[in-house]
């Protein structure tokens, strides 16, 4: 009876062990994601306003927005060559919200 239940506390211990170890993993794997998302000179102390959003570049990789269309997008991110680089748009009419299209990063446009 005695080796019965030291080798059920063994295994109690040792599934507490795995369960800390588990979380201590996901813990760091959380932190190393959040510490590869932040991105040198993300945080310049100044406060954020509305034109900053507007004069920042686009991605390489853009989700279409609820009202907006090639031209807008086009605009906005200075790159005319939309179509021609997202060969899955057939119909430049047909743009829909959550549409993920290639953009050509350029500068941001001058909004002053």
């Amino acid at each position: 009876m005695a080796s019965s239940s030291t080798t059920k506390s063994i295994k109690i211990s040792v599934a507490s062990i795995a369960d800390a170890a588990s979380w201590y993993c996901a813990i760091v794997l959380v932190s190393l994601i959040l510490l590869s998302s932040v991105r040198e000179g993300l945080f310049t102390g100044e406060p954020v306003r509305g034109k900053q959003f507007l004069a920042r570049p686009c991605d390489e990789i853009y989700v279409v927005g609820e009202g907006e269309t090639l031209h807008t997008i086009s605009d906005k991110c200075g790159d005319p060559f939309i179509v021609e680089q997202n060969p899955h748009i057939h119909d430049p009419d047909d743009v829909f919200p959550g549409l993920v299209i290639k953009i050509t990063p350029s500068k941001p446009r001058n909004l002053s």
